[in-house]
């Protein structure tokens, strides 16, 4: 069966690891277990702090691109990095998990590579000190014509409005591949990127193809609850989908509701859950699969991620489909 390129534009940020116990993160004035954006100097005093660091490629729609390239689809992702060693191992750790990192490393870039400082406590906390460097700087010009206007499918971060060039970024790929005749969609990543762009998102939820949200997400963008916000989105909107933390995940398409249940899992680490789900459900969208077969996916996908630490897959995640009945 012939499938689509799946492209996504995301904030492309090099995840970095440590051990840390409570007195370290007291020391260097780390609020535990939460995610907070750092500016520069802190950001290389935490970096210069870690011991024993590793590191792996992140951002949220990166990450789902990531599980789609090991599922074996053909994927590309736009992201900005600079040309220096955590850029470079960006773009090549993407390229040999099977997704084109479609534009090379800046060279000469004032702002470093975008890192996100991840303290693991030994109770399994993480505590998450993002630093968004080059990242932020995304703009239209790194979106090629021949790249967005060819994607079958295009995945957007929502993250990327709260820039002014970010914004341009995201409507020029819109645009471009819709004009293609490929499908647009977004994760809406945040109740407080709901919050802060709620008139532009309402606007997408009509314009797109798609929107993935979960259900603090959808309640904030319609400052209502969930029944009524999803019943206003399924108005204006082509496809809707919900996940909701452990409950069943809701995919409405006009008159079409699909509610697939969930089975629940005691996360190691739920980072990455709602990435890997939008992975899932995408492979399945892409492949031509059913909504609820496509739903059934993204929770399968969902639930291999917060198996372990980090937020790509480490098992096959084609071998959980089929033995969910799903291939």
């Amino acid at each position: 069966m012939s499938t689509p390129t799946i492209l996504g534009i995301g904030n492309a940020i090099v995840d970095v690891f440590a051990q840390a116990d409570d007195s370290f993160l007291d020391l260097m004035g780390i609020e535990k277990g939460i995610m907070q954006l750092v500016e520069r100097e802190r950001g290389e005093t935490l970096y210069g702090a870690m011991e024993d660091r590793r590191q792996a490629p992140g951002g949220s729609v990166a990450n789902t691109i990531a599980g789609l390239g090991i599922l074996g689809l053909d994927t590309a992702f736009i992201g900005r990095v600079r040309d220096d060693a955590l850029g470079r191992f960006y773009a090549e750790s993407m390229e040999a998990g099977g997704t084109r990192f479609a534009n090379p490393p800046v060279e000469g870039g004032e702002l470093p590579t975008s890192r996100s400082m991840i303290f693991v406590s030994p109770d399994g906390e993480r505590s998450m000190n993002t630093y968004l460097g080059i990242s932020a700087e995304l703009g239209p010009d790194d979106v090629a014509d021949e790249v967005a206007g060819q994607a079958g499918i295009l995945f957007l971060e929502g993250y990327l409005y709260d820039k002014p060039k970010g914004k341009q970024a995201f409507e020029r790929a819109a645009g471009l591949t819709q004009k293609g005749g490929g499908m647009a969609g977004i994760a809406l990543s945040d109740p407080f990127c709901a919050d802060r762009h709620r008139a532009d998102f309402q606007r997408l939820v009509r314009d797109l193809d798609f929107v993935i949200g979960n259900e603090h997400e959808w309640e904030s963008l319609y400052e209502c609850r969930l029944d009524e916000a999803l019943t206003r989105a399924a108005t204006d909107g082509k496809l809707v989908i919900c996940t909701r933390s452990g409950a069943d995940v809701v995919l409405i398409r006009g008159e079409e509701r699909v509610v697939v249940p969930v089975r629940k899992v005691t996360p190691v680490d739920a980072t990455g859950a709602g990435d890997l789900f939008a992975a899932g459900f995408l492979y399945g969208l892409a492949t031509g699969r059913d909504l609820e077969t496509a739903g059934r996916m993204g929770c399968v996908a969902a639930a291999e991620v917060i198996s372990h630490f980090g937020a790509r897959p480490e098992a096959d995640l084609k071998e959980l489909f089929a033995q969910a009945g799903l291939l």
